[in-house]
């Protein structure tokens, strides 16, 4: 099976969409679907798959819908936000290897309520990101990590999460700067 396709069925379930919506979007919008007959527990089903860019497609246009439909109250339009996922220092000077990370629309505004209880954090660095991926993005770089709070750790290596933080977001969907400036737009109006 080609690692690029995620069934229609398990994509549905897995985003809390009911899957005749999804069959509704793919044909509005002429994506097309493999049909593949499966096995063991499908006994010879046709499954319908989608390449996960596609998938990536569907969310959004769902996320940008304005209809107020039952089958989309499920869906949380502001989890596909462009925002940033940073990297804090919170007392870089005293305690070197304690961080915080999270998401973001705004860093400024951020940096701003941090300075409040830690008056010396610093931004180590950002990644352009989408709410969506915060909480994996924290299970995976704070891997091997002594928590400390919810968002707040402390490492052996800062320059390793660094590196764990470049590599997880080599692997996401590239976004646009252009997404992340049209956010700081609108939170400005």
């Amino acid at each position: 099976m080609n690692e690029e396709l995620i069934s229609v069925k398990e994509f549905a379930e897995a985003n809390g969409l009911l899957r005749q919506t999804v069959f509704k979007v793919l044909k509005r919008h002429g994506i097309e679907q493999s049909k593949l007959r499966g096995g063991g527990e499908n006994r010879g089903q046709t499954i319908s798959y989608i390449t996960k860019q596609d998938s990536i497609f569907v969310l959004e246009l769902l996320a940008s819908s304005k209809k107020d439909c039952g089958e989309f109250e499920l869906l949380d339009t502001s989890l596909y936000d462009v925002g940033v996922f940073y990297l804090l220092l919170l007392e870089p000077e005293h305690d070197p290897n304690r961080f915080k990370v999270g998401f973001t629309k705004s860093m400024n505004d951020r940096l701003r309520q941090h300075r409040c209880s830690a008056p010396y954090t610093t931004i180590v660095k950002t990644w352009l990101c989408r709410r969506l991926w915060e909480k994996t993005a924290i299970e995976c770089i704070t891997q091997g990590c002594e928590q400390l709070h919810t968002e707040v750790f402390r490492t052996p290596s800062i320059e390793i999460v660094v590196e764990l933080c470049d590599e997880f977001f080599a692997l996401m969907p590239q976004l646009l700067v252009n997404d992340q400036m049209n956010n700081d737009k609108e939170e400005n109006l």
